[in-house]
C-alpha cells in the first residue's frame, strides 16, 4: 500500500472539509480568471476603442451593450472597476476563508497523527523500540507527521487548484481565441519531460534529508543526555567533530536540493518566458492583420502566462509532494509495526490477589538463551530475593511477569491462568517496579513521587517518602517536594534517585512490588531503613527482589540464585548458607568475616553524616 493511500485511512474524515475547501479554491479561481477580461475591457472601451476591431467579451458581454455606459465614457469606466472591486473582495473573502479553513483541519490532521503515533510508540514492546533510534523516532514523531500533514491539508489542494487553473484559463482561451492553445501545446511535452526528471531527483535528495535530520538528531540527543560522561573524558572536541560531521552533511544535502531546485527552476522560467514572448509574438500578428484587438491580446498573453505559471506551480508541488510521500512511508511503516506483545482476544481480567507460577520457563532472544527452564512458585504474600551476577537473567526474570519478555517454553500463570490471557493494563497493574536504571522526569520531586495517581494527597507523598528514607534529603533541596529534578534525575545523586524510584512504586500500592537492584547505591544502613519501611508498608504484599547484595535478601521467604539463566542454588537464608555454594561464597565475601552486624557499624558513621 502507497504512503498516501495508507494516509487516507485517517485523513477520511476530513475530506467533507477538504472538499469543501477545493470548491471555495475554485470558485477563487473562476473569479481571479475575470481579470484579464475585465482589464482587456478597459483597453478595448476605455483607453483604445476602435469599433472595427475584434473583441470577445464573452461572459462581460452584457457590460458593452450600452446599457452600463458607452465607449470612451466615464460611466462605462467606473462601471467596470465596480465590478473589478467586487470581484477583488469577493475573491479575497473567500480566500481567507479557504486558507483558514484549511489550516485549520491541517492542524487537526497533525495533532490527531502526532496522538495515534505517540500510542503506538507506548504500545509497542521494549525489543520493537530498540530497532529505532532515539533520533529515528523523534523524527518520525515530529518532522514526519508535519510533513506527511503538509501532503494532504496543503499540497492536495495546491495540486488540485493548479490543475483546475489550466483546465479553466484553457477554456476562457479558447473562448478568447484558440489559437494560443498552440503555445502550451507545444510547450507541454517539454514541461512533463522536466518534471519526471524533477520528481525522480526530489524523492532521492528527500530521503537523504530526511536520514542525516535522524542522524543529527540522535547525536544531539546522545550528548544531551551523555554531557557527565564526555566532560569526565574531556572528549569534547571529538563530540564537536561528530557533531560537525553530521551537520555538514544536512548542509550538503540541502545545498543539494537547493542546486536541483535552482536548476530545475532555471529551466521552468525559460520556458515560461518563451511562452510569453510566443503570446506577445503571436498576438502582435494576429492584431496587424484585425484578427484580434489589443485588449483581447494582453488578456490572451495573461493566460498563456497564467498557464505556464501554474505549470510551474504544478512542478514545485509535486516537488513538495515528494517529501510528503517520503516522510509518510516512514510512518505507515512505524505505525505497522507489529508489538511482539500482544494483547489477548478475547481477554481476561485479573480480580484476585496473584499467585504467581513459572512452569519450566525458557526465555531465548536473538539466538541467545536468556532462561533455562525456571520452575518457581510464588503465592500471594511471598517474599522472594534473586541473586546472581551480570547477566545471569535476574531483570529478564522480573520483566517476563509483566510481558516484556515472552517464554519460549513452559509459561507464567497466575492464580492459574497463563498471563497471556490478560488485560495487558490489568496485568500490569498488578505490579509496581523499581527499575535497575532509575528514569525521573524533568518535573517536580512530588510529580515524580505521584506519578502513577497525579491527584494524591500530599500526605500520602509525604508517608511515602518516608518509608524510603527519602523525606530528610528532598527537605534539603532547595524548594522541597517541590524542586524541580532534571531530565533523568539531574541534580540527584544515584542513592537519592533510587529512593524517590521506591517512593513512587510505593505509592502506587500495587500487589506485588519488584525491586530490580533497586538499593545498589544506598550503603547498608540505609537499605536496611528502606527496607524496613518497604515491609511496613506492605506487610501482606508479595515482594521480589533482584540484588547483587546478601542484605537486600537476607530476610526473603525464598532466595533463588541464577547463573546463565539457570537456578542453581535455592532456598531460605539458612539452607543457602547450609549449601556453602556460591550464595554462601558471596555472603562471606560481604560482611566482613560472615558478620552482617560488623558492616552495618561500618556504614553508620556515613548514613549519620547524610541525615545531618
Amino acid at each position: 500500500m502507497g504512503a498516501f493511500r495508507y494516509g487516507l485511512r485517517y485523513w477520511k474524515k476530513h475530506v467533507p472539509a477538504s472538499l469543501f475547501v477545493k470548491f471555495l479554491g475554485g470558485v477563487a479561481i473562476v473569479i481571479d480568471s475575470f481579470f484579464p477580461l475585465l482589464f482587456a475591457l478597459f483597453v478595448d472601451y476605455i483607453i483604445n476603442y476602435n469599433p472595427d476591431a475584434v473583441n470577445n467579451a464573452g461572459v462581460f458581454n452584457f457590460l458593452i451593450n450600452g446599457d452600463f455606459g458607452a465607449p470612451e465614457t466615464w460611466q462605462l469606466f467606473f462601471n467596470i472597476a465596480l465590478f473589478v472591486v467586487i470581484f477583488v473582495v469577493a475573491r479575497l473573502a473567500i480566500l481567507y476563508l479557504k486558507n483558514t479553513l484549511f489550516q485549520y483541519r491541517g492542524l487537526k490532521f497533525e495533532s490527531e497523527l502526532r496522538d495515534i503515533s505517540y500510542k503506538k510508540l507506548v504500545d509497542l514492546d521494549s525489543a520493537t523500540i530498540t530497532q529505532y533510534n532515539t533520533g529515528e523516532l523523534l523524527t518520525t514523531l515530529n518532522s514526519d507527521v508535519i510533513i506527511y500533514k503538509e501532503m494532504y491539508s496543503r499540497y492536495t489542494v495546491a495540486l488540485s487548484d493548479s490543475i483546475l487553473v489550466l483546465i479553466i484559463t484553457s477554456i476562457f482561451l479558447w473562448l478568447q481565441n484558440p489559437y494560443f492553445l498552440i503555445i502550451p501545446a507545444v510547450i507541454a511535452p517539454l514541461l512533463v519531460v522536466a518534471l519526471v526528471r524533477y520528481m525522480r531527483a526530489a524523492r532521492r535528495i528527500s530521503e537523504d534529508i530526511r536520514k542525516r535530520n535522524g542522524e543529527l538528531n540522535l547525536t544531539v540527543q546522545e550528548n544531551i543526555g551523555g554531557v557527565r560522561l564526555v566532560r569526565a573524558f574531556a572528549n569534547e572536541d571529538v563530540e564537536e567533530s561528530k557533531f560537525d560531521a553530521r551537520n555538514n552533511g544536512i548542509k550538503d544535502a540541502y545545498i543539494a536540493q537547493v542546486d536541483t531546485s535552482s536548476k530545475y527552476n532555471m529551466l521552468f522560467n525559460i520556458i515560461r518566458q518563451v511562452a510569453y514572448i510566443s503570446a506577445i509574438a503571436l498576438g502582435v500578428v494576429l492584431a496587424f492583420q484585425g484578427r484580434i484587438s489589443i485588449g483581447a491580446m494582453t488578456a490572451c498573453s495573461t493566460f498563456v502566462v497564467k498557464i505556464m505559471d501554474h505549470i510551474t506551480a504544478l512542478n514545485n508541488n509535486l516537488y513538495q509532494f515528494q517529501y510528503g510521500l517520503v516522510s509518510g512511508g516512514r510512518i505507515m511503516e512505524f505505525l505497522e509495526k507489529e508489538s511482539r506483545v500482544a494483547e489477548p482476544d478475547p481477554a481476561e481480567s485479573l480480580r484476585e490477589k496473584p499467585n504467581i507460577e513459572f512452569e519450566n520457563v525458557t526465555i531465548t532472544a536473538d539466538g541467545k538463551s536468556l532462561l533455562k527452564n525456571i520452575n518457581l512458585s510464588i503465592p500471594y504474600g511471598k517474599k522472594v530475593g534473586i541473586m546472581g551476577g551480570t547477566g545471569s537473567g535476574k531483570s529478564v526474570l522480573l520483566k517476563s511477569l509483566v510481558r516484556i519478555y515472552e517464554p519460549t517454553q513452559g509459561r507464567i500463570s497466575i492464580n492459574g491462568k497463563d498471563i497471556r490471557k490478560y488485560h495487558l493494563d490489568d496485568l500490569r497493574n498488578e505490579f509496581a517496579y523499581v527499575f535497575q536504571d532509575v528514569f525521573l522526569f524533568s518535573n517536580t520531586v512530588d510529580a515524580n513521587i505521584a506519578f502513577y495517581s497525579p491527584e494524591t494527597g500530599k500526605s500520602n507523598i509525604l508517608k511515602v517518602a518516608q518509608l524510603a528514607q527519602a523525606d530528610k534529603f528532598i527537605k534539603g533541596l532547595p524548594q522541597g517536594y517541590s524542586t524541580i529534578v532534571g531530565e533523568k534525575g539531574l541534580g540527584l545523586s544515584g542513592g537519592q534517585k533510587q529512593r524517590v524510584s521506591i517512593a513512587r512504586a510505593l505509592l502506587k500500592d500495587a500487589p506485588v512490588l519488584v525491586l530490580d537492584d533497586a538499593s545498589s547505591a544506598l550503603d547498608v544502613l540505609t537499605e536496611r531503613k528502606v527496607m524496613s519501611g518497604i515491609k511496613e508498608k506492605s506487610p501482606d504484599k508479595t515482594v521480589i527482589i533482584a540484588a547483587h547484595r546478601v542484605t537486600s535478601v537476607a530476610d526473603c521467604d525464598e532466595i533463588l540464585y541464577l547463573q546463565d539463566g539457570e537456578i542453581i542454588e535455592r532456598g531460605t537464608f539458612e539452607e543457602m548458607m547450609a549449601l556453602n555454594g556460591r550464595f554462601a561464597a558471596i555472603y562471606k565475601m560481604q560482611t566482613t568475616e560472615g558478620d552482617i552486624d560488623n558492616l552495618v557499624a561500618v556504614t553508620q558513621s556515613e548514613s549519620d553524616k547524610e541525615a545531618i
